[in-house]
C-alpha cells in the first residue's frame, strides 16, 4: 500500500521484490502495527523521506534472505538505521542521531508482503505459539515508546495517561505491574474507553478536561494535542513530569508560568534505542502484557487510518498481508 503524496488516499501498487543489500535482511511481512505516526505521514503532518512512500514501522516478520537466519522471527521498529559515529550515537543515545533514517518514513516500510531492513535494528522476537504475529506487532512502537517515556516519568506512584490508545493501553498494564496508580483521561464522552481504561487496571478514569481526584506524579501525553500540556501540568503537583510522548502534536498554547513553577518538568521523548527495545521485549512476557488489536487487511490499511483518526476500535490496528 503506496503513499503518493501526503493528504492522498493510500494506494494498493505492485512493486518490484526489494533486494537485501549488505547488512540487510529480506522479511516475508506477517503483520504490520497501525500506528498514529502513520497517520501523520498520510495527512501531510510529518514529511516523508522520499514518495511514493511504503508506510509501516511496527513490523512482524519472517528472514528469507540477508543477514540473517533464514526463518528467523524478527520485529522492526521506527529507528531503522544511525550513523553509528556521532556524539549521540557513541554515548547511548543513538534515538537523537541526526543523520538517523526511520522505518515507513525515509526506508519502506511494512505495509507490503515484502520488508528490507538493516539487521542490526531487527529485534528477535519470541516464538508465535506464546506471542502471536498480531499480539505482538503493537509493541514495537506504541510498547516501545510507550515504556520509554514512562521511565523518563521517574518513579511517579500517581500517574495520569492523556490519549488511552495504542501506547497507553499497553503502558497502563507496564504500570499497574509496577504498582503504579493510572489514572486514564479519554476523549469527552468516551465511556467505553473510560471502561476500556479501568478494565487494563486504571483506577480513575474520565474526559481529559476533567481534574483527576488526586494530583498526579507524573503524566504522559499521548494525543497529539498540544492543548493538553498546560491541562496535564496543571494536574501534576509540585516536583511532578509531563512526558510529551508523540512524534507530532500540535502547537502547544501559552499558559501562565505558574504552571510550570514548582520545579515541574515538561519534556519530549524522542524515537527509541536499541537498548530500549530489548528491556521491553524482555519485560513484556514476564507482566505478560496482552494487547487488544483490530485487524485489517492489508488491502484496508486506508479504512486502518480513518479509524484510527476517528478512535473508532480500542487498543491498536494491525494489517496482515494475507
Amino acid at each position: 500500500m503506496v503513499l503518493d503524496a501526503p493528504g492522498r488516499p493510500l494506494r494498493a501498487a505492485e512493486l518490484p521484490d526489494p533486494a537485501p543489500g549488505p547488512g540487510q535482511v529480506l522479511l516475508r511481512v506477517r503483520a504490520c502495527g497501525v500506528c498514529r505516526t502513520d497517520l501523520h505521514l498520510r495527512d501531510g503532518e510529518l514529511a516523508p523521506g522520499h514518495l511514493p512512500l511504503v508506510l509501516g514501522h511496527q513490523i512482524v516478520g519472517e528472514a528469507i534472505a540477508g543477514e540473517a537466519e533464514i526463518g528467523a522471527r524478527l520485529g522492526v521498529p521506527w529507528l531503522g538505521w544511525t550513523c553509528g559515529m556521532c556524539r549521540f550515537c557513541t554515548s547511548g543515545r543513538e534515538n537523537l542521531c541526526r543523520q538517523a533514517r526511520f522505518t515507513g518514513r525515509d526506508l519502506d516500510g511494512g505495509f507490503a508482503a515484502l520488508a528490507v531492513a538493516d539487521a542490526r535494528f531487527c529485534f528477535p522476537l519470541p516464538a508465535p505459539a506464546d506471542h502471536p504475529d498480531l499480539q505482538i506487532a503493537p509493541l514495537l512502537c506504541a510498547g516501545l515508546i510507550g515504556h520509554r517515556a514512562l521511565l523518563l516519568a521517574g518513579d511517579a506512584e500517581r500517574i495520569g495517561l492523556y490519549g488511552f490508545g495504542a501506547a497507553a493501553h499497553i503502558v497502563c498494564q507496564v504500570a499497574v505491574h509496577e504498582g503504579r496508580r493510572v489514572f486514564a483521561f479519554t476523549r469527552a464522552g468516551d465511556e467505553a474507553g473510560a471502561a476500556f481504561a479501568r478494565g487494563l487496571g486504571a483506577e480513575w478514569a474520565g474526559s481529559s478536561d476533567e481534574r483527576p481526584p488526586e494530583e498526579l506524579d507524573a503524566a504522559i501525553i499521548f494525543a497529539p494535542a498540544g492543548g493538553l500540556v498546560p491541562v496535564a501540568l496543571r494536574a501534576v503537583a509540585p516536583g511532578g513530569s509531563v512526558v510529551c510522548a508523540g512524534i507530532h502534536m500540535s502547537d502547544i498554547p501559552s499558559f501562565p508560568y505558574e504552571l510550570l513553577w514548582g520545579e515541574r518538568v515538561l519534556r519530549s521523548v524522542a524515537n527509541l534505542t536499541r537498548a530500549d527495545g530489548e528491556a521491553f521485549l524482555q519485560l513484556a512476557p514476564r507482566i505478560p502484557i496482552r494487547t487488544h488489536v483490530t485487524r485489517y487487511a492489508l488491502a484496508e490499511a486506508e479504512q486502518a487510518l480513518a479509524d484510527l483518526r476517528a478512535g473508532r476500535f480500542e487498543g491498536a490496528a494491525v494489517l496482515t498481508p494475507e
